[in-house]
């Protein structure tokens, strides 16, 4: 069985997306709602490892959740627990990610208002570095022995990434399921974000030299600062050669470029 976990602010949403998807579905499961309206909980690290303690049910695994996803069938938990349990070593699945190996997004989700893919067919679990927050899974018994970190991610952004990095340091296994979801929300790379990749970049420098997410990848030893003005300058500069390739004013050559930019990650959180 499967525990959920996720915390809202907009009740709406929540019953819309998350709640909604959730009904009728094959499989056994609990759900642990926190709300966060009222700002009680001071980062996503501290709202789930509190949620993570009100579990009741013998649940095999916990499924941290953001509110604004749709499940998309009603045997996806079920299928789900099935793929979990036939995987090696495991310490977190997810269904969107990045790896060193592929240093582009991986997934089969689609995200954003209309719903957008990001044209990668994911037809078996693959090996990750590390998976997104807006759907990540841990066996009840790896959690127990390793919480979200509340020193390193506290605000709301990092904290599965940092997760990833920690258990694979112990040996266990990270991997994204070829898995279908909705994700509302198309994310932002804030100044929390960045504040947040700081840290966990001081944290891991010495084992993992680059960082693959799945807002792309980032170097342990470049100065967070230095990165960020450059990933606002490729947005600035890809935002406007997209709209000269809609209009047919550039050539093929650059058509290829900003595809391969794109592949390389791609903002889900």
């Amino acid at each position: 069985m499967i525990a959920i976990v996720c915390i809202y602010n907009n009740k709406k949403m929540l019953d819309e997306t998350l709640l909604k998807s959730l009904q009728g579905q094959t499989a056994r499961f609990e759900l642990i709602a926190l709300d966060n309206s009222d700002s009680r909980f001071a980062s996503a690290a501290q709202a789930l490892n509190y949620g993570a303690r009100q579990i009741k049910a013998d649940s095999n695994y916990i499924m941290f959740a953001h509110q604004d996803i749709n499940i998309c069938s009603a045997s996806w938990l079920e299928d789900v627990e099935k793929m979990l349990d036939a995987l090696p070593n495991l310490g977190v699945a997810g269904v969107a990610g990045n790896s060193e190996k592929e240093n582009r997004l991986i997934t089969n989700i689609t995200h954003g208002t209309p719903p957008r893919n990001d044209g990668y067919e994911l037809h078996q679990p693959v090996s990750a570095m590390t998976v997104d927050e807006c759907c990540a899974i841990i066996p009840a018994d790896v959690f127990k022995r390793h919480r979200f970190n509340e020193e390193v991610c506290d605000d709301w952004h990092l904290y599965v990434v940092e997760y990833c990095l920690r258990v694979k340091a112990t040996g266990l296994d990270v991997y994204v399921l070829p898995a279908e979801l909705h994700h509302l929300s198309m994310g932002s790379l804030n100044a929390g974000y960045f504040k947040t990749l700081k840290k966990v970049l001081q944290e891991y420098r010495t084992a993992y030299p680059k960082i693959y997410t799945s807002c792309g990848s980032w170097d342990a030893r470049t100065p967070v600062a230095q990165q960020r003005v450059q990933r606002v300058a490729e947005k600035i500069f890809y935002g406007f050669t997209g709209r000269l390739i809609a209009s047919g004013l550039v050539p093929e050559w650059l058509q290829r470029k900003k595809k391969r930019r794109l592949q390389a990650g791609s903002p889900t959180q």
